[in-house]
């Protein structure tokens, strides 16, 4: 059954290693039948959080908030494209996410981690799971860690090594279509 993803990205560098993860994600998720929503935090170019989407009066949100409130609504699970800065978050992904709340309700979300180094960014990784837990998309068991990014992937996100890749990567869809799924057919029977 084909389901909508949505993957966040919120990398500001100049130097952006981690949308060659993203780009490969997109294509997996393609290749696997569903859609995916690539929401990158500096397209989209939203100012430090002031007030969230769900602050404003009915229909007096600036338009790129109500745009990205119908997308990530759409959504059946999210994706989070992390690096690690300091051992911790990106600030423009956590920008970008904490305009929303109730947009995330009840979808699963997937930590995909990396970093130019040998520990693929999972230190945020962790940070990221309480995030999510709190803003009511927990993520599932399986965090997809890219150490050494430059080497891992080029700068279309094809990997170098594309049979282990698409292995790891396999697992890791896999395990976040089944929570989708699930979760999409209790959201249907109604959510507590």
């Amino acid at each position: 059954m084909p389901l909508t993803f949505t993957v966040l990205y919120g990398s500001h560098r100049s130097d952006r290693k981690g949308i060659r993860l993203v780009r490969y994600l997109a294509r997996a998720l393609e290749a696997r039948g569903h859609g995916a929503d690539v929401v990158d935090s500096l397209a989209v170019g939203l100012p430090i959080l002031d007030r969230m989407y769900k602050e404003y009066p009915a229909g007096a949100a600036p338009a790129p908030l109500a745009d990205l409130a119908r997308r990530l609504a759409a959504s059946d699970g999210f994706i989070v494209v992390t690096g690690e800065y300091n051992h911790g978050v990106q600030p423009g992904l956590k920008n970008l996410m904490d305009h929303f709340l109730e947009e995330y309700f009840y979808r699963p979300s997937a930590i995909a981690a990396y970093s130019p180094g040998p520990f693929g960014g999972v230190r945020a990784a962790m940070s990221w799971r309480m995030i999510l837990g709190e803003m009511g998309a927990p993520s599932i068991p399986t965090i997809f860690a890219v150490p050494q990014i430059s080497r891992a992937l080029d700068d279309e996100g094809v990997p170098a090594d594309p049979s282990a890749m698409d292995r790891r990567a396999g697992r890791f869809l896999g395990e976040l279509e089944w929570y989708a799924a699930a979760l999409q057919a209790a959201r249907a029977a109604g959510t507590p």
